[in-house]
């Protein structure tokens, strides 16, 4: 017998590399959800299911923008025009140019007037001692936003109209009347400040929520090195917010087209529509009391459409600046 002399070298022991490849993936197992978090989403599915219904499924609705739609057939009965609807773009319609200048007049006015007046207010408050007197305070600006404006039109009715409060006390001390409610040159300032009564309370809270958050250290910290209330402002305070502050701006941009349907609906009669239309309204009084079913639809959307381009175009400058805005890249 011939006996093979060379013996077998043993095989090289595993590497943890090998080991590791070799070893089953073990699956995770997906946590049932707590009870807490079932609760959260049965409280949530109601609203979830509302948003979808009433914001996200009318959108299909835009498809009247290319037809000649009428309120007593199906859209699908509906002949189909193409982009005729949307002639009052490229055809200066006058009636909508009035109501686009109005419209975008009022959302400079408001923007630079209105958006600033939460942050005061919350700055104010804010450096207020007494929290007695804060809540007090709170409470008093926060109740207007839940009027609607029926009442406020009716209130600075009261208040500024011909036969109003101002007027009365002004005939009784034989001065001259002021005419605040009617005059066309005065509605636009008359609407801002409507605006600036009823919400400017209610967008503190935001600001106050935030002004909360910031660490007192580093007031007191800036205190102690000299820094004045002016300057611990402007170098703590102002820079925590300005997150904030962008995000807040980004998401007015996204409705800055719409300046206010009922309120302005209201007034239009004593100033008239060269003063007070704009595009709500003049969606309104074009399709619901006009009949141009397709022409208001058409131009809802290309309102819609500007706005979603303010706001990716506004959040991508977000970006530029350093700060998230309203998602990330």
């Amino acid at each position: 017998m011939r006996f093979n002399s060379t013996r077998e070298k043993p095989a090289a022991p595993p590497t943890a590399a090998r080991v590791q490849h070799r070893q089953p993936e073990v699956r995770r197992r997906r946590r049932p959800l707590t009870r807490d978090q079932v609760l959260l989403v049965v409280i949530g599915l109601p609203g979830a299911l509302a948003l979808v219904l009433f914001h996200y499924v009318p959108l299909l609705g835009n498809v009247i923008a290319f037809q000649d739609y009428q309120p007593y057939l199906e859209i699908t009965e509906a002949d189909w025009v193409g982009w005729a609807n949307f002639s009052f773009l490229w055809d200066g319609n006058p009636e909508f140019l009035n109501a686009l200048w109005n419209t975008v007049a009022l959302t400079i006015i408001q923007t630079v007037l209105v958006f600033p007046v939460p942050l005061a207010l919350a700055l104010l408050l804010n450096s207020l001692a007494g929290e007695r007197l804060k809540r007090t305070l709170q409470s008093i600006l926060y109740l207007p936003h839940f009027l609607s404006w029926v009442i406020v039109v009716a209130l600075f009715q009261q208040m500024l109209g011909n036969a109003g409060m101002l007027n009365t006390f002004l005939v009784q001390n034989d001065l001259p009347i002021v005419q605040v409610i009617g005059a066309p040159e005065l509605f636009k300032a008359l609407v801002t400040s409507q605006v600036i009564w009823k919400d400017a309370g209610w967008g503190t809270i935001i600001f106050l929520a935030a002004i909360s958050r910031i660490d007192q250290e580093q007031y007191e910290a800036a205190a102690v090195d000299g820094a004045n209330a002016r300057q611990r402002l402007w170098h703590i305070t102002l820079p925590a917010l300005k997150g904030l502050i962008i995000l807040l701006l980004i998401l007015r941009l996204g409705s800055s087209l719409s300046v206010g349907f009922e309120q302005i609906l209201l007034q239009q009669g004593p100033v008239g529509l060269r003063a007070s239309e704009v595009l709500d309204t003049w969606v309104y009084n074009n399709g619901i009391l006009g009949g141009n079913w397709g022409t208001s639809a058409a131009a809802g959307l290309v309102k819609g459409v500007v706005g979603v381009l303010l706001v990716v175009g506004a959040n991508k400058l977000a970006h530029a600046f350093g700060e998230r805005g309203v998602y990330e890249k």
